[in-house]
This record gives structure tokens, C-alpha cells and sequence, in this order.
């Protein structure tokens, strides 16, 4: 057994967008908090035992006593984020990485994590799976979905599309072996070629979806170019109406 990601497209209705948006500032919001609170910690008490994910999670009631419309959120997200920022403090201590930094709104992908407990993740049928705090989701995938969900990560594109990601305990079956060996070679004009001969063609989609883009390009300029003449000519009517509308004013005063 295997730990496997298995991305889908998700198609979540307005009261759901609205919901997925709004536990991706929950969690953002809970991750800023944290991580004031351990900088502020450290810089009062350097010598102060480092916290754990065990005593982040103990905050949370607190924190939704003061905010309480953090209690909107789905819960096991908020315990992800406390996870993922003790996470990124060792990285931080051990390897070197970047110190954890704050998360902002701006940022054009957005994305939380639900942990799956009490069978609150899973698949309904082909077409549709049930997500906490969202209820039964629309979604699309070319894989068929099995095996046990550990937990799904909602994720907004920067195209503003919605995607779930599933990691599942996936069975993989071993291939048969032939003790055979196979050199292959990359390319350029061949993506690549294996010492069998066998020749896999590289496909510029660069220049299929140029070609497109130019197109599309050229139709939005156009557009473009026409609803500046309709907008000035609109303004230029209401000029002269309302020129036309006080002249006749002025001549009914005349009579």
C-alpha cells in the first residue's frame, strides 16, 4: 500500500464557494495568529520549550471564544495548520529553510487540508463525493477513485477554478518482470528515443495554443475598440439630447 494524490475538478455551488472561500481565510487568519504568537513568545522568552502541535490544537477553543466565527470553520483544517506550521518551524531549525512567513489574502491560489475521521470524507458514486462542512460536491475526474481517504485538500486556481485532492491508500500491482534493460535518450526535436528504437514525437502545444491566443487577442481588440465607439457614441447622444431638451425648454418659454 501506497499513499497516492488523486486530483479532481470540483464543481461547488454558490452557497459551497462561498463556504470554501471563507474557511480559506479561517485558516489563514489561524495561521497568523500562531505564528504572532510564537514570534511574540520567542521574543519575550528566548529560552521558552519550543510549542508542539498537541499545545496549538489546546489554543484553538480560546482562540473561537474570542473569535467566535471561527467556530464556522471546519475543524480539522484548523488542526492542519497548526501541523503545518510546527512543520515549517523544524524545516526552518534542521534544514535551513525560509522562517514561516505570514499569509496573506492576495495570494492567487488559495488552499486548505480536512482530515478524514468518522467516515466525514467519501465518494458517493462516479459523479459525486461528500466534503465536511460542504455536503455532497459535483466533481470530474478521469480515475476511478478507490481506496481509504486519509484526507482532501480544497484549492482555488488562479484561473478561479475549485480542484480537490484526495490522498488515498492505493493497492500498486507489480508489473511482470522481463530482466530486460532499456536505454533511453532526451531530446529536443524527439522528446525522447529508447535503445529499442522506439521514438515518442516532442508536441509544441506552445504554438497550437499561440495560434489560438492571437486569435482570441484579436477578437478582444476588436471588441475592445467597439464598446469605446458605442460608450462615446452613447455619451455623445446624451450631450446632444440633453442640448436638444433645453432648446426646446427655452423655446416653449418663448411662446
Amino acid at each position: 500500500m501506497i499513499l497516492k494524490g488523486i486530483k479532481v475538478r470540483i464543481y461547488p455551488n454558490q452557497n459551497q464557494q462561498n463556504k470554501i472561500r471563507a474557511n480559506f481565510g479561517y485558516t489563514r487568519f489561524v495561521w497568523n495568529q500562531m505564528l504572532n504568537m510564537m514570534i511574540t513568545r520567542y521574543e519575550n522568552n528566548p529560552e521558552a520549550k519550543f510549542l508542539s502541535v498537541f499545545t496549538l490544537n489546546n489554543l484553538l477553543p480560546a482562540l473561537k471564544l474570542e473569535y467566535p466565527w471561527l467556530k464556522d470553520a471546519e475543524s480539522t483544517s484548523l488542526q492542519v495548520v497548526n501541523h503545518d506550521l510546527i512543520e515549517a518551524y523544524k524545516k526552518f531549525f534542521k534544514e535551513h529553510q525560509g522562517f514561516p512567513k505570514f499569509k496573506s489574502s492576495k495570494c492567487p491560489k488559495q488552499s486548505y487540508q480536512s482530515k478524514a475521521v468518522n467516515h466525514n470524507i467519501f465518494v458517493i458514486d462516479n459523479r459525486h463525493l461528500k466534503l465536511p462542512k460542504l455536503g455532497v460536491l459535483r466533481f470530474k475526474s478521469g480515475k476511478k477513485i478507490t481506496g481509504k481517504i486519509k484526507n482532501v485538500t480544497i484549492r482555488l486556481s488562479s484561473t478561479n477554478k475549485f480542484y480537490a485532492i484526495l490522498l488515498v491508500d492505493a493497492e500498486i500491482s507489480e508489473l511482470p518482470k522481463t530482466n530486460n534493460s532499456v536505454g533511453i535518450d532526451m531530446g529536443v526535436a524527439d522528446l525522447m528515443i529508447t535503445s529499442d528504437e522506439a521514438k515518442y514525437p516532442t508536441i509544441r502545444f506552445d504554438k497550437i495554443l499561440a495560434r489560438k491566443k492571437h486569435y482570441w487577442e484579436k477578437r478582444l481588440v476588436r471588441r475592445r475598440l467597439q464598446a469605446e465607439k458605442e460608450i462615446a457614441w452613447d455619451k455623445h447622444n446624451q450631450v446632444v439630447d440633453q442640448e436638444t431638451f433645453l432648446t426646446l425648454k427655452t423655446i416653449k418659454k418663448l411662446k
